[in-house]
């Protein structure tokens, strides 16, 4: 009660003599056991649309963007009351586009050799659908909850979407300005206008802002934070981006989001490009396709401008972040190395990492996740002491569906132990915790057309090696990122590289628990590509992607290598050859317990 008695005020303080006479009418927040409540009635609100000025022309008309911005806030707030702000930025709130994928039937990139006919740049354009209504609201399932609790939502287009100008770029430096405009605008950095041109000021505002969303609407919170922007105190990333090479590329090889086979930043701008003018932004998103480079699929300024990890240490925002273990659109990749990096930064953290793929916990566990959410803005937009920075950081949900807290990501007690190959690759060589001797080569045949899965399967295959351990005798626990060493030669001048590490249950069933991807040909950096020499043997060091996974007793643990993988990586005609030097390659697990855990089970 003593906080709620502060609130009301500080409110009373702020307004002048002759609103005071009508104080007592004027609901202010109330909290119970650390969480806002519910005393405000969501429909009692008002709806403010307007435009806010960002600092950047991205369409290069001459004059600055405009953020289209649409605010939900409680009534109350009209008599005198300040509210914090929940804050969506996004480029879906306006109908999307029909965009055909770019083709990944084609021949590897070979350096020093030109590229004609390997790709297309320009992304065809089935069907356009126009902008958003303007008399129709944005809504949000989170807006009533919010609300009806003392906060104010507010929706912000992304620039070149919807009611906003600009351009939509992809993850490129003036969608974050656009976003982080509005942040600024609430605590009256930024100026506001409504579509007389009259200003607009977020006088209702206490300058406290928290970004959430899930997916792009993630992953623009993470862009913004990394500015390190005044006021925005607390982000909620939910299958969240944290650089969009990543994304599009992983080491060099052009690597596509799960079920999104051909996309690419380019596609991703035409998709969500829903101005109204469709002929402004066709030289930026041209600029797009030309400077992605799906060709060397190399780093790059270009790339390193959408890399909000290297801005990680401005981040000052407290960070609850979501993850889906079984995620293949945005990668495990992305919750991992930005989560290391907000450790890195000290900032309050949280992570929350479930079992399905790319979703949102309020279908998962919706209860359990709005108490954890409530408390975390009430935290840290409301600065309510209900000590949730003191908690345990990592809540999970393991495979059998049970939820668990636990002190940190990855699990304390982790480290790396490794695991030696043994010959048979081309049916089922050996896995084990003791190096092989001698020398053993063992090659496989590139077939594009073939999917991981079948290949991970199949008995036997002139097309993949696969390594397998005994049976286990102990649960393990894979926490983190595991990275397979191998010795490697080509038998031509381009090739992919794919690394499976396979659960194979007693039934025969198995699970591809994670995968990694590279191209050769930037085996010293993923900035450049260096020749390869057909025959010649190199050292080729392939990251998959992280993963907390418990391999149950009973099971064996599968290592397969293959060249394209179907899903993902493009996929050149059948031919290209690897051999493999199985007593020079090992493969290292985080695991709890390293080492001598592994030893115990195997």
């Amino acid at each position: 009660m003593r906080r709620v008695v502060t609130v009301l005020a500080a409110v009373v303080l702020a307004l002048p003599l002759t609103s005071v006479m009508s104080f007592a009418a004027v609901q202010g927040p109330v909290f119970k056991d650390g969480q806002a409540q519910p005393v405000f009635d969501p429909t009692d609100i008002v709806r403010d649309n307007l435009w806010v000025t960002a600092p950047v022309d991205s369409d290069r008309d001459g004059k600055p963007d405009l953020v289209h911005v649409e605010v939900v806030r409680p009534r109350a707030t009209e008599q005198g009351l300040r509210v914090p702000v929940v804050y969506q930025a996004s480029p879906y709130y306006a109908p999307l586009n029909d965009v055909q994928n770019h083709d990944v039937d084609v021949e590897l990139n070979v350096p020093g050799r030109g590229h004609h006919g390997h790709h297309t740049d320009d992304p065809r354009v089935a069907a356009a659908v126009g902008p958003n209504d303007a008399a129709a609201p944005i809504t949000w399932r989170y807006e009533s909850y919010f609300v009806a609790r003392g906060f104010a939502v507010v929706y912000g287009e992304s620039l070149g979407t919807g009611e906003s100008t600009g351009c939509p770029t992809s993850g490129g430096r003036n969608e974050t300005i656009g976003a982080k405009s509005v942040v600024d605008w609430l605590n009256g950095r930024a100026k506001g206008q409504d579509a007389a041109g009259a200003p607009v000021r977020a006088r209702w505002a206490t300058g406290k802002v928290g970004m959430m969303g899930v997916s792009y609407n993630g992953t623009l919170p993470n862009a913004v934070a990394s500015t390190g922007v005044e006021g925005l105190d607390a982000i909620v990333p939910i299958a969240a981006i944290s650089s969009w090479y990543d994304y599009y590329r992983a080491d060099g090889a052009v690597v596509a989001p799960g079920t999104f086979q051909g996309e690419d930043l380019d596609i991703l701008a035409e998709f969500v490009y829903t101005r109204a003018d469709r002929e402004i932004c066709k030289p930026v998103i041209a600029d797009l396709a030309k400077r992605q480079d799906r060709v060397t699929g190399d780093y790059s300024a270009f790339w390193n401008e959408r890399n909000y990890l290297k801005d990680v240490g401005n981040v000052r925002a407290a960070v609850l972040e979501v993850h889906g273990l079984n995620d293949w659109n945005v990668k495990d990749t992305h919750f991992a190395q930005w989560y290391e990096g907000v450790k890195r930064q000290g900032v309050p953290h949280q992570l929350w990492l479930h079992q399905f793929g790319h979703a949102d916990p309020f279908s998962i566990r919706h209860d359990e996740w709005l108490v954890a959410l409530n408390r975390w803005f009430t935290r840290f937009l409301y600065k309510v002491q209900n000590g949730v920075e003191n908690e345990p950081h990592l809540t999970i949900q393991r495979e059998d569906k049970t939820w668990h807290n636990e002190a940190e990501w990855p699990v304390p007690g982790t480290s790396d132990g490794s695991l030696f190959l043994g010959a048979g690759g081309n049916a089922r060589g050996s896995l084990g915790v003791s190096p092989s001797h001698g020398r053993v080569v063992e090659s496989l045949t590139d077939d594009s057309s073939k999917t991981a899965e079948s290949l991970a399967d199949a008995a036997s295959s002139p097309n993949r090696l696969s390594y397998t351990t005994g049976v286990t005798k102990a649960p393990l626990r894979l926490s983190g990122g595991a990275t397979v060493d191998l010795r490697v030669s080509f038998s031509r001048p381009a090739a992919n590289v794919t690394a499976l590490l396979v659960d194979r249950a007693p039934n025969g069933l198995s699970k591809i628990v994670t995968r990694g991807w590279t191209d050769p040909t930037n085996r010293i950096s993923p900035w450049f590509t260096t020749p390869i020499t057909p025959g010649r043997e190199y050292s080729i060091q392939v990251p998959m992607v992280p993963k907390d996974y418990v391999f149950a007793a009973g099971h064996t643990i599968e290592f397969v290598l293959l060249s394209s993988d179907f899903d993902y990586t493009l996929r050149p005609k059948p031919g290209a050859g690897i051999s493999l030097n199985v007593t020079r390659t090992d493969l290292r697990l985080p695991v709890l317990g390293g080492q001598r855990a592994l030893r115990a089970a195997l």
